[in-house]
């Protein structure tokens, strides 16, 4: 009796069904399989509403209903997990599965993001071994969708490219480019959406694409070279080249990765490009060129005093390693201006800078600078009680210079008394120290 009730309710809703196809003009058997597959479908009676949704997909025009494709894609997942170990049957359904995502599409634009969207997240289940059909399939997606794209179908499309690339399939130039276009639409999305999905896809393909090692640092140099001697103006290439060489281990000490950084510069100059050109010219030890280009950058209005301090305490670092004293000194005393938790390191340049000066004039001229040293050295420690034991071992190398009291006092001087240094460009003020 409870199975002639349920019969009979499906009759009558089926008949509903029915009334209400019939009233957009539809053929009588487009309208009849549209409501049998309906009613097992609402039943989630998949596999015996497949029949009826054939002949409705057969019979009737293609813009009859979107709910055919996205109903009849619920369908076929539900087919395609059935006879997920029958690779025959499996194919053939998987392959319906996508043209249902096509034809919406097509004849549903407005829903076309959608549709091929879910097209790409559908492949990225099913179609898992054929990394041809992924990566053409999921680069139209991209193409067509741009920044909405599903971020995933970023991670399986440059997936499918390392993969053909490793089969001999395409080359680096192809793979790079991939990567690139994905890169760049993955920040965009990001910046709109930095949820942990977004990020974390972002991060994914910056990782499968550096450990895939396609761009090592011969193949870039191969592919950047010929294009950057071909249009060495070109900002957007130059871009292009410092971003896929910065992110190589070992590919920044190269001249064309050098030549990029300075048409960036050149034409979109900023702080952080000139301290970028300071850092590459230091590694060359091209000292008037690295200075001019930290100066640069410190010069910049839009680098906070912290960003200055860095950067400061960097030339004085560069300086004091090429020998050059005096600009170690000013660039060292700035940093300690500017920032207070550099001030310890920079007193340590500082008081190398005066340890390692030769002052002219008589003995106690000559002896004068390492007085200035242990100032600093005590300054240092003072400013960082780590630096303590180092700071004490350097000033007792230093006092082993300190006159004898006797020849201070021929010269007129005694401990405790000031004194001012000026020499190889530098000064300050001291007090004079004597050998105990």
């Amino acid at each position: 009796m409870k199975k002639l009730a349920i019969l009979f309710a499906s009759v009558l809703m089926a008949a509903s069904s029915v009334q209400v196809f019939a009233q957009e003009n539809l053929d009588p058997e487009c309208i009849k399989y549209l409501s049998y597959y309906k009613e097992y479908y609402k039943q989630k009676s998949y596999e015996q509403a497949l029949p009826s949704w054939r002949q409705a997909f057969k019979l009737c025009p293609p813009n009859t209903r979107e709910t055919v494709y996205t109903e009849g894609a619920a369908i076929y997942r539900y087919m395609i997990n059935k006879n997920r170990n029958n690779a025959v049957a499996k194919e053939a359904y998987v392959d319906t599965l996508l043209l249902l995502h096509d034809m919406r599409a097509q004849y549903y634009p407005k829903n076309a993001v959608t549709s091929l969207n879910n097209k790409g997240l559908d492949m990225v289940n099913y179609v898992q071994d054929d990394n041809k059909a992924l990566y053409k399939d999921l680069g139209a997606i991209i193409a067509n969708n741009g920044e909405q794209t599903k971020p995933q179908i970023f991670l399986f499309n440059l997936n499918a490219a390392v993969a053909l690339f490793k089969d001999g399939v395409i080359d680096a130039e192809e793979v790079i480019n991939t990567y690139e276009n994905s890169m760049s639409i993955l920040e965009n999305i990001v910046a709109k959406d930095a949820s942990e999905s977004n990020t974390k896809v972002k991060s994914d393909v910056e990782n499968i694409f550096i450990s895939s090692h396609v761009a090592d640092c011969d193949n870039l140099l191969a592919l950047f070279g010929p294009r950057y001697d071909a249009d060495p103006e070109n900002v957007d290439l130059a871009t292009k080249i410092v971003k896929m060489m910065g992110t190589t281990e070992g590919c920044t000490s190269n001249d064309l990765f050098l030549n990029a950084v300075n048409v960036m510069h050149s034409k979109n100059p900023s702080y952080l490009s000139a301290y970028n050109l300071f850092k590459l010219y230091s590694s060359r030890g091209d000292y008037n060129k690295a200075v001019s280009f930290a100066e640069e950058a410190i010069a910049y209005e839009e680098s906070d005093e912290k960003v200055d301090a860095q950067y400061n305490y960097e030339l004085a670092a560069y300086a004091i390693k090429s020998g050059k004293t005096a600009k170690a000194f000013e660039a060292a005393t700035k940093a300690a201006e500017l920032d207070p938790s550099l001030a310890a390191k920079a007193y340590m340049i500082c008081a190398t800078a005066w340890g390692a000066t030769n002052c002219g004039g008589d003995d106690m001229a000559r002896r004068a600078p390492y007085w200035v040293a242990v100032d600093y050295l005590n300054k240092a420690k003072a400013a960082d009680a780590s630096l303590a034991d180092e700071a004490n071992s350097l000033i007792s190398q230093y006092a082993k210079y300190y006159p004898q009291t006797a020849d201070a006092f021929m010269y007129g001087y005694q401990d405790g008394q000031s004194y001012t240094v000026a020499c190889n460009g530098m000064r300050a003020t001291t007090t004079v120290r004597t050998q105990k």
